[in-house]
């Protein structure tokens, strides 16, 4: 299972390089193409285990200015 993750960047948000930095930290790997980050599950995971890792990754890129989609496939 893998979660993609497209990322919009503000002019008046973080720096590219500390967004890049934070995703790292959380556990995703930098990705060329459609995605810039891809996050690689150990094990299938239910939908509630998902959301819940969404959301600490919301919370840890808050105030960053970066808008953000989700994509995740079995």
């Amino acid at each position: 299972m893998k979660t993609y993750v497209e990322i919009f960047h503000s002019a008046d948000g973080e720096k590219v390089s500390v967004i890049f930095n934070k995703m790292k930290d959380i556990g995703f790997e930098p990705a060329l193409g459609e995605h810039e980050f891809v996050y690689n599950w150990k094990k299938n995971t239910m939908l509630p285990e998902v959301i819940n890792f969404l959301d600490s990754v919301v919370s840890k890129l808050r105030g960053t200015g970066a808008i953000l989609k989700f994509t995740t496939i079995r």
